[in-house]
This record gives C-alpha cells, structure tokens and sequence, in this order.
C-alpha cells in the first residue's frame, strides 16, 4: 500500500472534523500561506535546492519563524532522501505531518480546571493584544457550559480597562468584582477571590495591568497578586494565560519569551487570527517555547474563542490540497 493509501483514512476523517471556524478564520492564512505552497509545487515540480530556497522563503515569509524553518526544511531534506521522493506534490503530506508535530509537543492544551471547587485563570499580556475581550469570550463559553463565571478587574492602571469589563460583563451577564482606577490590584484580586468562594462561583478570570513587559514593578504586581490569591485558593491560579495578537508576528513571540520567563506563564491564548496573512506564527511560538497554545482567536462574534487543536489547525490550511494530492497519486497508480 503506498504512503498516501495509508494516509487516506486519516486525512478524510481530519479534513472532515475541522470545524468551520478554524476554516473561517484561517482564510487569509491559507490564501496567502498555502497557495504560495501550492504554486511551488505546481511551478517546480521537482524537489531541488531552488525548491527547498523558494520553500524557506514562504514559510518564513508566513511568519514561521527562521530556528523553526531551518529545522523544518532540514526534517523534509532527511524525509525526502529517506522515502527517495522526487516529485514535490509527494511532500506536501509530508509536511502536514511535520507541522503537526510541532505543533502538538508534549504539553496538553486543554485548560486546567480545578479537580474541586473554583477554578482561578489568571490572564496577563501588553496593552492592545485583545486580553479583555478574550475574557469576555471565555466567560460565555464557560457559562453556555453551564458554568457560573465571576470577574476581576485587575487592571486598574490602563484608562478605561475596567469599563470594557463592565460591558463585557453585561454582554455575558456575569458580575465584575471591581475597585476605583489606580487601586491595588492584588486587593481588588482579593475581593474578588472572597466574592467567588462566597457565592460558590465555578471559574474566577482575573484581568491584569499590560504595562511594558519588561517593566520590573509590572511583574512584582503580578507575584503579589500570585501570593494573595494562593493565600486563599492554594492550588491556584490553575491557569496564567499570555494573550498575543497574532498579528503582530515575531513581536508577539518576543513578548512570549519575556513574559514566559517572568510571570509563571501556562499557557498562550493568540487573538486576530482571522485578521492576519500570518498565521505562521502559532508554530513559530509553540516550536521555540516550552508552552501550549491554548486558545486562538478566529473571529469577532462572542462564540469565535476556540480550544486551539494542532490538527484542526493544520488540516484547516492543507485539507484541501492534502486531498488533491493524494487523489492524485491513486489515479496515478
């Protein structure tokens, strides 16, 4: 049986269980991403240096990243020598499967919850990257689980922060636990813990300030609300979620790299998916990072936050010319 045989049952059944969000949201990637990939294969026809060269330049170009593209092409140089493959529509699986693979890594990408009582997620990232809304997206999805959500407005320093909260809270229909602008954000971190216990709330999210990253007093900020809330919930925060915008590109993995070494970071949440040509980036961070991607952003509507799945992720961009190329190869035989 040959090798796209055997992948036949895999990629139907993953092409048909990518959710129409990933789909949706992907669009401007896949335009631009997969259908540079697309003419190479269909231009060059033969796997040569000039094919690796243009190969590198359109992932890179995708925002891949270059230490993961390196390591990428070097990974499809040893495939291709090793299954002695010639035509480049042959590598296209190929690397499907690669970038699976790096984008699944060892860490499990579901959110923890607590084992009993309240879960704590803990959201921080600068300014700008889409952290509240992410939160109000998140509060209705817990809550059309049947979840009870409360929030806190922790990020009493950035003008306005605590009112985009409110509304979030509003359009949601969950209570905000807040305090005056320029507060203590660990006291408002304690209140709304006490609040969340007392009324016997499921899932606590907290905002936080997104000053600078690299700002010294921002992180101190964050280890005293670490410290007041495991005070009162010890297994907490279950969650410290780094909210990126996508579309930032390698600026988000630079802030990836500061705030993963500082703040105790378990996890990342990449917002505007859908606004971006590069949504290369997801690998780019998860292969240079010890850290799962959680969640991704693919949309405006309040339903549009998904659990991020490394398969659906890939299989929303190749599905479609994975299909071709395997159809191809059987008529072929």
């Amino acid at each position: 049986m040959s090798f796209f045989k055997r992948l036949k049952e895999s990629i139907a059944q993953k092409t048909e269980a990518v959710t129409s969000k990933f789909k949706e949201g992907l669009t401007k990637t896949r335009t631009a991403f997969v259908g540079k990939i697309e003419d190479l294969i269909t231009r060059r026809k033969k796997i040569d240096e000039m094919f690796y060269e243009e190969l590198e330049e359109i992932l890179i170009g995708a925002d891949v990243g270059v230490n993961t593209v390196m390591e990428l092409i070097d990974d499809l140089r040893a495939e291709v020598k090793k299954r002695k493959i010639e035509n480049a529509a042959e590598l296209q699986p190929i690397l499907s499967e690669k970038l699976v693979d790096l984008l699944k890594g060892n860490a499990s990408t579901s959110l923890r919850m607590a084992d009993q009582g309240m879960t704590v997620i803990l959201f921080v990232g600068v300014n700008g990257v889409g952290k509240t809304t992410t939160i109000g997206k998140l509060a209705h999805k817990f809550k059309s689980e049947g979840k009870s959500v409360l929030l806190a407005a922790g990020d009493t320093f950035r003008a306005g922060a605590i009112e985009q909260l409110e509304v979030w809270g509003k359009r949601v229909g969950v209570d905000v636990i807040k305090q005056e602008s320029g507060a203590d954000p660990a006291a408002v971190m304690y209140d709304a813990v006490h609040a969340a216990k007392q009324r016997g709330v499921d899932v606590l999210l907290c905002d936080t300030a997104g000053r600078l990253q690299n700002k010294h007093n921002l992180m101190e900020e964050l280890n005293k609300i670490f410290r007041v809330i495991q005070r009162e919930v010890p297994s907490a925060p279950h969650e410290v979620l780094l909210v990126l915008d996508a579309a930032t590109g390698q600026n988000a993995l630079s802030q990836a790299k500061l705030f993963g070494e500082k703040s105790g970071v378990t996890g990342l949440v990449l917002t505007k998916l859908d606004g971006t040509a590069k949504g290369g980036i997801v690998i780019a961070i998860r292969n240079e990072l010890d850290l799962p991607v959680k969640l991704v952003g693919l949309g405006e509507k309040m339903d549009d936050l998904q659990e991020f799945d490394s398969e659906q992720f890939v299989h929303a961009l190749f599905g479609g010319l994975l299909q071709n190329v395997e159809d191809e190869s059987e008529t072929a035989e």
